[in-house]
């Protein structure tokens, strides 16, 4: 007899079913790659339907997601008027890369690798030679750059061919880490005001008869982590965007293209325990656990020596149809991280990875009290946060 409690038990999710970024074909490791070879940089070849152009601009705007964007026309009125041309005009989008997170993202987007190449594969990860959690965003504790991530990255390939490279961001952003191993090369223009960024970035993109120019805007995602994206605080920023890009856009030299993408969208998480699982106060999620890594929509999960399996039946089981949960083994075969993980990296995902799938997270409110206060989240495979634009516009 089939006991009815039990028939009514969730079924664990599938981890063949996350859907998988589209690396090689519409990721955001593709863009520069692309724009690259265009530009004849050795050594790259296209992957994208785009055409070519001797200017390249890339506007990348922290956590503007395809879905966010689609859903607000009435605050984004210019960048809305360009969806139809989002990857070579096919009207669709890129895939971020997994996990879609802007430490992950920025290294694919500078490096054109995707993250099982280049080796951020997430918030916080384990770094296996000192045994503890490494945030990639922060980069705390400190580790070598470049031990951490060997690999040149396109501006420096670019700048090395000739080609007039530059980025223009935040002043602070200059010497950073991530930006070191992930986004340097040719010139560094610091900036405050994104009105100043978009200006300095048109007079760079027409300096140099070929010419590759990165910019970046980042308090969409701010505002979107602290007041939701569901906040008129967010629906201001993305209106303030838009018009930093028609801005850039309406200063485009002869034959340049722009092209305004984003590194993940985001997701408000609900504020009840049904949806904020909190591993600091679930004896189940926590044992056999040495360290929690990732963020609330994707976690790394590290086993104790010899407790991976069990770790990995109980939070199945745990979360059930809240999140695809696999084996690092898993994840690697299905592509998750790339066709390809290299050896250097294969230790730095967790035993078990966890992957929301609803508008849940695992929080831990103990250890990680600032990030388990967010209202807006982001790291998962689902659409939402997943897909990001690549809007065209040609000078």
């Amino acid at each position: 007899m089939i006991d009815p409690a039990a028939a009514h038990d969730p079924v664990p999710l599938d981890p063949a079913t996350v859907p998988v970024p589209r690396y090689g074909t519409a990721s955001l490791a593709d863009l520069l790659p692309t724009a690259a070879a265009g530009l004849g940089v050795p050594g790259l070849a296209p992957s994208l339907p785009v055409e070519p152009a001797d200017r390249v601009c890339v506007f990348l705007v922290d956590g503007m997601g395809w879905d966010l964007l689609r859903r607000h026309p009435a605050e984004a009125p210019f960048l809305t008027s360009l969806l139809d041309t989002s990857l070579g005009s096919t009207g669709t989008p890129l895939t971020a890369g997994f996990p879609s997170t802007t430490a992950t993202s920025l290294a694919s987007v500078g490096t054109g690798l995707p993250p099982g190449v280049h080796g951020l594969p997430g918030y916080t990860v384990l770094d296996p030679e000192e045994n503890r959690l490494m945030n990639q965003l922060r980069w705390q504790p400190w580790t070598d750059p470049y031990r951490w991530q060997p690999h040149p990255t396109v501006f420096q390939r670019a700048a090395a061919a000739g080609v007039a490279t530059c980025q223009v961001t935040a002043p602070h952003f200059e010497e950073t880490p991530l930006t070191r191993i992930a986004l340097s090369g040719g010139q560094f223009f610091g900036r405050l005001s994104g009105e100043d960024r978009m200006d300095v970035a048109a007079e760079q993109l027409a300096a140099g008869d070929r010419s590759l120019v990165y910019t970046y805007y980042a308090d969409l995602d701010g505002n979107g982590h602290r007041y939701g994206v569901d906040s008129d605080a967010w629906r201001g920023q993305l209106q303030y965007v838009d018009r930093l890009a028609e801005r850039l856009a309406e200063q485009l030299p002869p034959r340049s293209v722009l092209y305004v993408t984003a590194d993940h969208g985001m997701v408000d998480v609900p504020r009840t325990p049904e949806a904020r699982h909190d591993f600091d106060e679930d004896w189940e999620l926590s044992a056999g656990v040495a360290h929690l890594g990732g963020e609330g929509r994707m976690r790394h999960v590290y086993a104790v020596p010899g407790a991976a399996g069990d770790v990995h039946a109980v939070w199945r089981e745990v979360l059930a149809d809240d999140a695809w949960v696999a084996t690092r083994e898993e994840a690697v075969a299905l592509g998750w991280f790339g066709p390809d993980v290299e050896e250097r990296v294969l230790p730095r995902l967790g035993d078990v990875l966890v992957v929301m799938s609803g508008v849940g997270a695992v929080v831990a409110s103990e250890r990680e009290p600032k990030e388990s206060a967010l209202v807006g989240m982001h790291g998962s495979a689902t659409p939402a946060e997943q897909l990001v634009p690549l809007l065209e516009v040609r000078g």
